[in-house]
C-alpha cells in the first residue's frame, strides 16, 4: 500500500521549489495510492490535482481545499460520488473509468455551483438544452427507476465482496485443504495403504514417505511460470474493484520478482597494487594516451586523451614516484612509468581546445642531456694527425733532468768564492776534455 508522503509531494512540486504550503498544482498519477490523506492540511492552496489511475477506493480528505478547481480521478475504484461540498471552487471533475454503481450521489455535487463538466462513463457528449428539458419531465421516474437499479446494485456488489473474501482465503487455505482432501482420497488407511485385510497391514517406511511427498510436489509445480501466467489472465471474472486490485498486486509481485532476478551483484573492487606492491596498469574509462620522454628537459610527458566536453572537476590527478593515476568520473587509469620521478615538481595542463591532459613529469635521478657531445678522449700514446696539429697549436714545456747537460754552463761564469774564500772564475775550473772537439 503506498501512501501520500511529505516527501512524494515534494519531489512532485519540482517546479515550485519543491515548497508544498504555496503549491498550486499537483500530479500524483500512477503512483499506487490507495487512499487520499494529508493533501488538504498541506496544500491549501491547491487549484488543481491530478490522482488519475491509482487505486483509491474513497473520495475524502478534500473538503479543506477551498480554492481546488480541478480533481482528475480517472482509473480508480471509487464507488461513490461524496466529500465534495467544501470544494466550492470546483469547475471540472473527473471520474471516468471507476466504479459509480450509485447513480443518486450523483445529486450531492449540487452544492459545488461552479462545476461546469462532469465525466463519469458516458459518451463525453455536452448535455443540450432539450436533453435537460425532458429530464425535468421525467425526473421522477428516471429516479424511482435509478433507485430500484441500485438496491439489484447493492445486493450484487454484496455477492462479489463474499466471493472476493472467499477467495482469499482460498489461496490462503488452498496448501492445506489440498493436502487433507488428498489425503482422504489418496490414503484411505492411517498408515497410507489401500488394504483389505487389517491383519495384512505393513507399516510404510518413513524414507518412502519422503519419496511420496516429494512426487506430490513435482506435480504440483509441474506448470511452468509462462502457463501459471496465462492461467492467471485467462481465467474469467468479473470486472471489480477487487479483481483490480488483485491483478495491479499481481503485477507489482512479478515486477519485484523480475528485480530481484535482475538485481546484479557488486563487482569486487580492481587491484590497482597487488599485496606484494607491484602497480598494476589500468584503463577503466579506455582513454587512448601517449607516454614519451623528454631527453632536452629531462622529464616524461603523458598525454592522456580525455573527453573533449567534461567539465576538469570530473578529474583528479595523482602523480607518485612510480606510476601516475588519473580518476574520469570515477573510472581509475593508472599508468606506471618507465623512471621514477619527482611528484613534487609535476605540472598537469589540459588543452583548451582538444581537451586533452598533459602531465609533465621531471625524473627523479640523471643529469641534463647537453645538446653538444664532449670531444673523444685519447690516449697519450697515440700519434694521429689530429694529435699533433692540436700539439702544434698550443705551447709545451718540456722538463729535462739537469744531470744530463751536454752543453756549457754560463752560469758558472759569474765570479763565485770556493770553500777557502778564494774566488774562481770558470776558466780556472775548466778541464780539457780530449773528446769534445774544439770551438771553431
Amino acid at each position: 500500500m503506498v501512501l501520500i508522503t511529505e516527501d512524494l509531494v515534494r519531489r512532485r512540486a519540482e517546479h515550485n521549489n519543491c515548497e508544498i504550503l504555496s503549491l498550486e498544482e499537483v500530479s500524483l498519477h500512477q503512483q499506487d495510492i490507495e487512499k487520499i490523506e494529508h493533501i488538504d492540511k498541506w496544500c491549501r492552496d491547491l487549484k488543481i490535482l491530478y490522482l488519475q489511475n491509482n487505486l483509491i477506493p474513497r473520495i475524502e480528505n478534500v473538503y479543506r481545499l477551498k480554492k481546488l478547481e480541478y480533481l482528475n480521478l480517472a482509473l480508480n475504484n471509487i464507488e461513490l460520488i461524496e466529500n465534495l461540498e467544501g470544494c466550492e471552487s470546483l469547475q471540472k471533475l473527473d471520474l471516468t473509468v471507476n466504479f459509480v454503481g450509485r447513480l443518486s450521489s450523483v445529486e450531492s455535487l449540487k452544492h459545488n455551483l461552479h462545476l461546469q463538466e462532469l465525466f463519469l462513463y458516458l459518451d463525453g457528449k455536452e448535455i443540450g438544452r432539450s436533453e435537460r428539458i425532458r429530464a425535468r419531465q421525467g425526473l421522477d421516474e428516471v429516479r424511482r427507476r435509478i433507485r430500484q437499479q441500485e438496491q439489484d446494485y447493492l445486493r450484487k456488489r454484496a455477492g462479489e465482496k463474499e466471493e472476493a473474501q472467499r477467495e482469499g482465503g482460498e489461496e490462503q487455505r488452498g496448501p492445506i485443504r489440498e493436502s487433507r482432501s488428498s489425503a482422504k482420497a489418496k490414503n484411505p488407511g492411517f498408515d497410507g495403504r489401500w488394504y483389505t485385510d487389517i491383519n495384512n497391514t505393513i507399516p510404510v517406511p518413513e524414507e518412502n514417505k519422503e519419496i511420496q511427498g516429494r512426487e506430490e510436489k513435482e506435480k504440483t509445480s509441474c506448470l511452468s511460470s509462462e502457463d501459471q501466467e496465462r492461467e492467471f489472465w485467462e481465467k474469467p471474472c468479473a470486472y471489480t474493484p477487487e479483481s483490480r486490485l488483485e491483478a495491479h498486486r499481481h503485477l507489482g509481485e512479478k515486477k519485484k520478482a523480475k528485480e530481484r532476478k535482475t538485481v546484479k551483484t557488486p563487482k569486487a573492487p580492481r587491484t590497482l597494487i597487488t599485496p606484494h606492491g607491484r602497480v598494476m596498469n589500468v584503463n577503466e574509462p579506455k582513454l587512448d594516451f601517449k607516454l614519451t620522454e623528454d631527453g632536452d628537459n629531462n622529464t616524461i610527458v603523458l598525454d592522456l586523451e580525455v573527453y573533449r566536453h567534461m567539465d576538469t572537476s570530473l578529474m583528479d590527478v595523482d602523480v607518485q614516484p612510480t606510476y601516475a593515476r588519473v580518476t574520469v568520473k570515477g573510472k581509475i587509469f593508472q599508468l606506471v612509468l618507465p623512471a621514477e620521478v619527482r611528484p613534487d615538481s609535476s605540472t598537469a595542463k589540459r588543452s583548451q581546445i582538444t581537451g586533452h591532459l598533459v602531465l609533465t613529469m621531471p625524473k627523479a635521478q640523471g643529469e641534463i642531456i647537453l645538446t653538444t657531445p664532449r670531444p673523444p678522449k685519447v690516449s697519450q700514446s697515440s700519434n694521429t694527425p689530429e694529435e699533433k696539429t692540436r700539439k702544434g697549436n698550443s705551447r709545451q714545456r718540456l722538463e729535462v733532468d739537469p744531470s744530463k747537460h751536454s752543453g756549457v754552463d754560463l752560469a758558472n761564469i759569474v765570479p763565485r768564492e770556493n770553500k777557502s774564500g778564494e774566488q774562481t772564475t770558470f776558466y780556472d775550473n775548466f778541464v780539457d776534455d780530449p773528446d769534445v772537439p774544439p770551438l771553431m
